[in-house]
């Protein structure tokens, strides 16, 4: 019997990267999966891909910042599969439309700030909103996964926007975990590296993947199914005693000083 067996997902900006591999995992370990994203078509591609392999999954359209779309989302997953055990906030604001005018705290126009919140922040804090009553309605048990970064550990020369949304998203795990622990509900923070998504390969060059790279302590980049795995970890009763904590999945990124790295491989590279 799969480890999932039973269980009901929802998995926000799961048309692709972290979101997909995540809704693909969940579905291999015997979970039914709500696909939900902004984009209707890549969320029916990744719900058609899990049905062909023999799983259960349904797309829904969903902008994550919109409170009644929100509540639809949550309400697709109890209509089509009658509970909810997990629900994975995955979904971003990080395209390079919005990043490259992500920048100094000192130059961020104000409408993008309140974008990035909108989506990054007030998305999750929706998700958990709608998802929370489901899930004691469910049996009284469930589990909440956010997926944060590095980067809201540590202070970056820009993205002021999306740092500060992901180290919010810290903070919002906690209080959830507190309010809601006593009735059967956890929730878990994942601080990411750098995933090598096919966005992040398309709109980051080589020689700047290469330098990230540099700084991970692992010889590659993180995959996407690096992280699906610890989600459907997190949602199994293995996980049961792990709540109200952020858990780095980013190989090593945040665990170095990066300028001492770098001057390790200088003088690597000159003994060499």
């Amino acid at each position: 019997m799969a480890e999932l067996d039973g269980k009901v997902a929802i998995v926000t900006g799961a048309a692709s990267g972290v979101g997909a591999a995540t809704a693909r995992v969940l579905a291999r370990e015997g979970a039914a999966v709500v696909v939900a994203d902004i984009n209707a078509g890549g969320a029916e591609a990744v719900a058609k891909r899990i049905r062909a392999a023999g799983g259960r999954a349904v797309p829904a359209v969903t902008d994550v910042a919109e409170e009644a779309q929100v509540a639809a989302m949550v309400d697709v997953a109890v209509r089509e599969f009658g509970r909810l055990d997990l629900l994975h906030n995955n979904a971003a604001l990080a395209g390079p439309e919005v990043m490259t005018r992500d920048t100094l705290i000192t130059e961020i126009d104000p409408e993008l700030w309140d974008r990035v919140m909108r989506v990054n922040l007030r998305g999750y804090a929706l998700g958990a909103k709608h998802a929370i009553p489901a899930m004691l309605e469910s049996g009284g048990s469930g589990v909440i996964v956010n997926t944060s970064s590095g980067t809201g550990l540590l202070g970056e020369p820009s993205r002021s926007a999306y740092g500060t949304s992901k180290a919010a998203i810290f903070g919002l795990t906690r209080s959830i975990a507190t309010q809601y622990g006593k009735q059967g509900i956890r929730c878990v923070a994942l601080a990411l590296g750098l995933i090598a998504t096919e966005a992040l390969k398309a709109n980051f060059a080589q020689p700047v993947q290469d330098m990230m790279t540099s700084h991970h302590l692992t010889p590659r980049l993180g995959e996407p199914e690096d992280v699906a795995e610890v989600v459907s970890f997190l949602a199994s009763d293995r996980a049961a005693f792990i709540t109200g904590c952020a858990i780095p999945v980013d190989g090593g990124f945040t665990a170095h000083t990066a300028s001492y790295a770098d001057e390790l491989r200088l003088l690597e590279a000159a003994e060499g």
